[in-house]
């Protein structure tokens, strides 16, 4: 699990047989702006979330070049690749992106400095796990993991590892955000008694016949450690040969517990997150959770629709997660409250929305001097994005070898709420949770409800027992 980036090189090469590597030209000889000083980027998953945020995160700023692509899919694959070399050819500069049908074979490669991953949420922890061993620092998208087995196991093998990580939490990046935790963190509405966190929903439906796996996906990759399921469009993405179509409708997998939670996770792992960072409880949890959600009778998607979830922490702090509030986070003190949302705004178009996006306040408060008093020196300051940008928050710490906005403990605790919340709505009663075991008190059903069975030869847990 220690092994650093020359020793995987090393393994994993041994047996891989005979690799052409391009050579980069040392930065003495081209000058500042020579690829060597650049940061070489491989994103793995090129679908809608790559292509409506995290590509465009990354293309524009002139530290990084994409030089890697990978996907399952070789439609979506080949049509990323034009893209990206495109973008790079209008801005006068030549650029052959590498491509791949299977991110292990990309990982050996030593010209790849950093690895983001746009992946479905069970295609999370793997793919992290063996990017950090082989040397990358490691860009993931929300939420870390599905489990927490594979949480903890993420957090514990990242942190041995000198790897810059990011999660994609961009929420943490805005100005607003940063405020209101801030003002939070600092006493501004005395002590906090309750907060209210809104989400939308996800429909039901889909269609459950079988249909035949299109030629160019590697549909059985695609499952991964999930179980083997007869392959329909809505499960996995749109096969729309139109491109601006094909990477701008959610897929179908978003709405399938074998491969997403619902939006507990979605969006559960933005606005959970800044709970935490709120509270001040990054690196711990709620003590006590109950929950409710309506599950789909039929259909082919199953997450959970109408939802409440209730849990308190130890300071005596309730945390309340409903779909009937407006999509944000308001925090309730005795002093007064202060809330953040989205307003109208989406991260991605096809996002839905819920009461806050017919246009409702992104930042208010009870007293306006909540947020406009400024921070004294002493106070605390909370980590501040450059330019507000979360893509280049991460390249930055790369550059300078310093933390990014979120640390992988911290990615894995705001997952943790989510999921405990989850298992409160399955299971329709009150929980006690320990966050330090990171194990329910007196329930062994909720205990095993912590990990999954992974198919093999797939999935992060059974690639550390061989590691």
């Amino acid at each position: 699990m220690r092994q650093s980036r020359r020793q995987f090189m090393r393994n994993t090469l041994a047996g891989a047989g005979a690799l052409a590597f391009p050579t980069i030209i040392p930065a003495r000889v081209l000058g500042a702006d020579a690829p060597s000083k650049k940061i070489n980027l491989l994103q793995i998953g090129c679908g809608r979330i790559a292509r409506t945020l995290d590509l465009p995160g990354f293309l524009k700023h002139d530290v990084a070049r994409v030089v890697g692509l990978c996907d399952f899919d070789a439609l979506r694959l080949a049509d990323t690749k034009t893209f990206v070399e495109q973008y790079y050819a209008k801005k006068g500069i030549t650029l052959t992106a590498a491509t791949f049908g299977d991110y292990r074979e990309a990982l050996q490669r030593k010209d790849f400095d950093a690895v983001a991953i746009s992946t479905p949420d069970h295609w999370h922890a793997q793919p992290v796990i063996e990017a950090a061993l082989a040397g990358k620092d490691v860009y993931v998208q929300k939420p870390l993991t599905m489990t927490m087995a594979e949480g903890r196991a993420v957090s514990d093998v990242l942190r041995k590892q000198p790897c810059i990580f990011q999660v994609g939490s961009q929420r943490r990046a805005a100005v607003g955000v940063r405020m209101t935790c801030e003002a939070v963190r600092n006493g501004r509405i005395g002590k906090v008694h309750t907060v209210k966190v809104g989400m939308p929903t996800d429909p039901a439906g889909g269609d459950t016949n079988a249909m035949p796996v299109p030629p160019n996906l590697n549909y059985d990759a695609w499952l991964g450690p999930t179980p083997l399921a007869s392959y329909n469009e809505d499960r996995v993405h749109t096969q729309e040969p139109d491109p601006k179509k094909r990477f701008g409708l959610r897929p179908g997998w978003l709405r399938i517990e074998s491969y997403c939670l619902g939006m507990i996770t979605g969006h559960g792992a933005h606005w959970n997150d800044i709970v935490q960072w709120g509270l001040g409880t990054e690196d711990t949890g709620p003590v006590k959770i109950t929950g409710r959600a309506d599950f789909p009778k039929g259909g082919l998607w199953n997450v959970h629709g109408d939802y409440h979830v209730e849990a308190t922490y130890a300071s005596g702090a309730k945390l309340i997660i409903s779909n009937k509030f407006p999509i944000g986070v308001r925090f309730e003190g005795s002093a007064g409250w202060v809330f953040v949302g989205t307003g109208s705004e989406r991260v991605t178009p096809s996002d839905p929305t819920g009461k806050a996006g017919k246009g409702g306040k992104a930042l208010d408060a009870s007293n306006p001097d909540i947020l406009k008093t400024p921070l004294g020196a002493n106070e605390i300051h909370l980590h501040e994005s450059p330019q507000g940008d979360h893509h280049l928050d991460w390249l930055t710490a790369i550059q300078t070898r310093k933390p990014a906005a979120t640390t992988v403990e911290q990615a894995h605790r705001s997952t943790s709420v989510c999921i405990v919340g989850w298992i409160a709505m399955k299971l329709g009663r009150k929980l006690r949770w320990d966050p330090q075991a990171e194990q329910f008190i007196g329930d062994e059903a909720a205990n095993q409800m912590l990990t999954r069975a992974e198919r093999a030869p797939y999935g992060a847990l059974a690639f550390l027992k061989k590691t």
